[in-house]
């Protein structure tokens, strides 16, 4: 899978989606079983990623490490702040979750 197409699908799961931002939120998410996506920076804590990883595995949640850091995965989707995960809720008109899968 190219980044390309996964940052085109995830600007276009940003503007007509719904997305959850943060670790603590993504962790949350896949507690309840809500998540049906997770978007982990490749700089994000490695406690903080092994956990989302695990959680994300037990529940068969597509994961996708992002080969940037945190601060461009927050530019990314248009945020002036760093973002360490991203738990996709709703896709919106992308094809994000597709990519994930594709990309597992």
């Amino acid at each position: 899978m190219s980044e390309a197409l996964f940052e085109r699908e995830l600007k276009a799961a940003a503007k007509s989606g719904k997305l959850s931002l943060g670790a603590r939120r993504a962790l949350k998410l896949l507690l309840k079983n809500q998540a049906k996506g997770i978007i982990v920076a490749d700089n994000a804590p490695s406690d903080v990623r092994k956990n989302i990883e695990s959680l994300a595995n037990i529940n068969g949640v597509p994961l996708y490490v992002y080969k940037g850091t945190s601060a461009d995965l927050g530019s990314l989707i248009g945020k002036p702040f760093k973002v360490s995960v991203i738990a996709i809720l709703n896709p919106g008109d992308s094809r994000i979750l597709d990519v994930l899968s594709e990309g597992r």
